[in-house]
């Protein structure tokens, strides 16, 4: 049996302002490190261990990886990063309150911008300091690659594409994966993991900092997963 874990980044400084954050590079906030922290003690505790972690380009979830990873005692394995991994990309809603926006908006259309997997929000000019082609670390992406707003499902495309070319291909070698994400690129692969419909994909919330395991068989199917901390 192959076991795969997943974990949402710790609670972000934005999350506690109930801002839509994207790619916005924000850190986690002293709650979120402590979340990090445990979750860290927690895979200590039940005996997991790690040859490879997979997290994205922003440091939210590269922090929380590397505060698990000093609580396992296992700084020096192998880390992959990729921005396929990075939260779902809001577009114009980024650094917005979600409670003023649904003043503005409407509650029903920022309910469908968040919750709908094929709406979009607003796009991003490109000369918007927001657009990720105005952030050195995306340097080498091609313009197509460099998204102004994105839907769910234009997020699971790319995290199933990084699954594919990167991360199954570990796991079918027998090394031990954790992957350190966000809440939308965590909820693409457990679509496809599962086989969750669109309708029913949007209902999922994943918890900030408590690991997921996903017990796979030798194709890499889903026998069962848990949480590894009681629900709070």
């Amino acid at each position: 049996m192959i076991k795969l874990v997943l974990v949402r980044h710790g609670q972000s400084e934005w999350n506690l302002e109930n801002k839509f954050t994207g790619w916005t590079d924000v850190s986690l906030s002293q709650k979120g490190v402590e979340e990090a922290k445990e979750a860290g003690r927690v895979l200590k505790e039940k005996g997991f261990s790690f040859d490879l972690g997979f997290t994205s380009e922003l440091k939210r979830a590269k922090d929380t990886l590397d505060y698990i990873l000093k609580e396992m005692g296992e700084e020096n394995i192998e880390i992959k990063r990729s921005w396929k991994l990075n939260e779902r990309h809001y577009g114009a809603l980024q650094g917005l309150n979600k409670d003023e926006t649904k003043k503005k908006y409407g509650e029903e259309q920022v309910l469908l911008w968040r919750r709908s997997t094929d709406v979009r929000p607003p796009a991003l000019d490109v000369t918007d300091p927001r657009y990720p082609g105005n952030d050195p670390k995306y340097k080498d992406l091609k313009e197509d690659e460099l998204p102004k707003t994105e839907n769910l499902l234009d997020t699971i495309k790319r995290v199933l594409e990084y699954w594919n070319s990167d991360i199954k291909p570990e796991l079918e070698k027998g090394r031990k994966v954790i992957i350190a994400a966000h809440g939308n690129s965590l909820r693409g692969l457990i679509k496809y993991l599962d086989n969750i419909s669109d309708e029913d994909i949007i209902k999922l919330e994943l918890q900030t900092g408590n690991p997921i395991c996903y017990e796979l068989d030798d194709n890499l199917k889903p026998i069962r997963h848990y949480y590894l901390k009681e629900s709070k």
